[in-house]
């Protein structure tokens, strides 16, 4: 059976959070907005079918988590959270993924989606050392 290995393109995009009994979890290099991402660690996993019925009850449960870990991070950022987008799409990157992003009224893409919207804000490093503390923090890492 295949082991589960992280898409490379979350190692380029997010800042690792540490592991969950699921999921590995990542915060996303975008300042403009408290972004989580959950990564179920099943090997080949590309669609919610693929887990089983537990994990997929334990993927709901970690997303809730991964809310108020987004929270969090809104805190570090100064920023309200109005709404939380959760959504997994997986057009660009196939690997079964959850977004659990904060959202704002008046934030640069409001009120449409976040992806491919502008390019990104970097974080600075302070700020990316609260950020990913106060993640791991809310999700008990």
């Amino acid at each position: 059976m295949a082991e589960f290995s992280l898409d490379l393109a979350f190692v380029a995009t997010a800042a690792d959070l540490g592991e969950l009994p699921l999921c590995h979890a990542r915060l996303q290099l975008d300042a403009r907005y408290p972004w989580i991402v959950l990564v179920p660690r099943v090997a080949g996993a590309r669609e919610l079918e693929d887990l089983s019925a537990a994990d997929r009850a334990r993927l709901i449960e970690e997303t809730v988590l991964a809310g108020a870990a987004v929270r969090a991070v809104a805190e570090v950022l100064g920023v309200p959270v109005d709404k939380l987008n959760v959504g997994a799409l997986g057009n660009v990157t196939p690997q079964l993924h959850v977004h659990v992003v904060g959202r704002r009224r008046g934030d640069p893409a409001w009120p449409g989606p976040v992806w491919g919207h502008s390019p990104g804000a970097a974080y600075k490093a302070a700020t990316l050392e609260r950020a990913v503390a106060a993640a791991r923090a809310a999700l008990g890492l």
